[in-house]
């Protein structure tokens, strides 16, 4: 790679230069994260890569000439002018601070990112709803205002990172067996309704806002279905 930076004062100046801002990206320990950095015209044909610290070439963790190293794979696409690398596995000693590099001539072009892990977890505070079996019982996912457009799903466990693959059922789905989905936007929430339940329903269900430049937003739910009521 080009000219690599000799030392960090130099690197810093350099970047502050050439970077267009920093790249906030939020993932969650123990998952996967995408880190997306964006290029100019003209740069589709040249070397991607992300590195930390001082960018040296042993401080680089993947390139687009060896796309897969370790636990990073990266791709770029051409046409979007945008590459991304994928780090999964993440633990908290990833966190902090990479660069995506683009390999030219004399001094390469950098772009800050600051990576910051969270628990996979949710949530402080869960709400308990009791039902019998055979019954139907409804689940109210509250939202703020902002979100009234976005993308809605509720699934069961209380693993942010995995839920939307694992959803039982969303807003462009609204109905999937003995589930239905309906959001209420002037309410700000959306309802689940279960028909039919049985105590197999039982347990802790997410329900998750999806955000297009952030983690979703989730509240929890706790269900109880007791035995037929006499």
């Amino acid at each position: 790679m080009s000219q690599r930076i000799g030392n960090f004062l130099e690197f810093v100046l350099r970047c502050v230069t050439s970077a267009v801002g920093v790249i906030h990206v939020t993932g969650y320990v123990g998952s996967i994260v995408k880190v997306s950095c964006s290029y100019d015209e003209g740069y589709e044909s040249y070397e991607k890569y992300l590195c930390k610290n001082n960018c040296g070439d042993s401080d680089v963790l993947v390139t687009t000439s060896e796309s897969r190293k370790n636990k990073y794979r990266i791709h770029d696409d051409k046409t979007a002018r945008i590459f991304t690398t994928t780090i999964s596995d993440l633990h908290s000693e990833d966190a902090g601070k990479y660069w995506c590099g683009v390999t030219i001539t004399g001094k390469d072009i950098y772009t800050e990112v600051e990576l910051k892990l969270v628990p996979d977890r949710c949530c402080d505070t869960v709400t308990t709803v009791q039902s019998y079996e055979g019954y139907s019982e409804s689940i109210s996912c509250p939202y703020d205002s902002q979100y009234q457009n976005n993308f809605k799903y509720i699934c069961r466990g209380n693993l942010p990172s995995t839920c939307l693959q694992q959803a039982l059922i969303t807003s462009n789905n609204r109905e999937n067996r003995r589930f239905r989905l309906d959001d209420e936007k002037m309410l700000r929430k959306f309802t689940v309704a279960i028909s039919n339940l049985t105590q197999s329903d039982s347990g802790s269900y997410l329900c998750g806002v999806q955000r297009n430049s952030d983690l979703d937003v989730f509240s929890a739910v706790e269900l109880k279905v007791k035995g037929v009521r006499l």
